[in-house]
């Protein structure tokens, strides 16, 4: 047997565990976004069912907002519910709401059962919207500029934590006291 026949396997082995270290050391919540800086794709929406304000994209400008982008079955949009309510009870920043993938009815009744924090909901059943948005899962919360362009990205939960080191200054730096 040769040298390489013993060495070969050892050397693809250390070559594929030096690709997952790295991999294992970038943060899944700071997914990059092919929409920095730029305005989000035109959509418009219905209102989720038992809401009255339809989310349409011409909404989102005028002033510092977030979108969040959420679905009944996600159990993260639980975890950060808590901090979208307090958000919108101190009205920190306006909040806009996508429901999205969600069978008919289901994002409304989320909303009736852990109460509403939108000033107006979409209902994204298809997921159209939240894929032109490049969205990749659930929760995941945009950060929108007075120009209306989108300035950060967030995906996985706004918890308490995350909104006071990432949010708080970043919104401080667009102008927004909270």
């Amino acid at each position: 047997m040769s040298r390489w026949a013993a060495v070969g396997p050892v050397m693809i082995f250390a070559v594929v565990a030096l690709a997952f270290g790295f991999a294992l050391r970038l943060d899944p919540h700071k997914l990059p976004s092919m929409l920095i800086d730029k305005p989000p794709p035109r959509f418009s929406l219905p209102p989720v069912e038992g809401t009255s304000a339809p989310l349409d994209s011409s909404k989102l400008q005028g002033q510092v907002m977030l979108l969040n982008i959420y679905a009944s079955w996600c159990p993260g949009c639980r975890l950060e519910h808590p901090t979208l309510m307090r958000i919108a009870r101190e009205k920190v920043v306006p909040l806009y709401g996508l429901n999205w993938k969600d069978k008919p009815g289901q994002g409304g009744r989320w909303l009736r059962q852990y109460q509403n924090p939108y000033i107006a909901v979409g209902d994204d059943p298809s997921g159209r919207a939240g894929i032109e948005m490049g969205v990749t899962g659930v929760p995941e919360t945009f950060v929108i500029d007075t120009a209306g362009r989108i300035r950060y990205r967030h995906a996985g939960p706004v918890t308490e934590e995350v909104w006071q080191e990432v949010f708080v200054p970043l919104l401080a730096s667009l102008g927004v006291k909270s």
